[in-house]
């Protein structure tokens, strides 16, 4: 399943997944999400085009905020 909204995706992130949303783990994500010259976010976009990875960088900063980190970017 392609998660359509944030519950959905934490649900995939942490129950599914096993893993946890941790303040590192979602400011790699972010950086990694936000770089244009990544091979694996230039291959997620590829896959599954650009609305759903904005929707993903979006979800990941939501997540960042929920833990009280700055998600201010370029």
């Amino acid at each position: 399943m392609i998660p359509q909204a944030f519950e959905q995706w934490r649900h995939c992130i942490v129950v599914d997944c096993g893993l946890a949303l941790s303040q590192a783990y979602v400011s790699e994500r972010i950086a990694a999400w936000r770089d244009g010259g990544s091979v694996e976010t230039a291959r997620f976009r590829r896959l599954y085009g650009d609305e759903h990875w904005r929707s993903v960088l979006g979800w990941f900063e939501r997540a960042a905020r929920e833990l009280g980190h700055d998600v201010a970017g370029p």
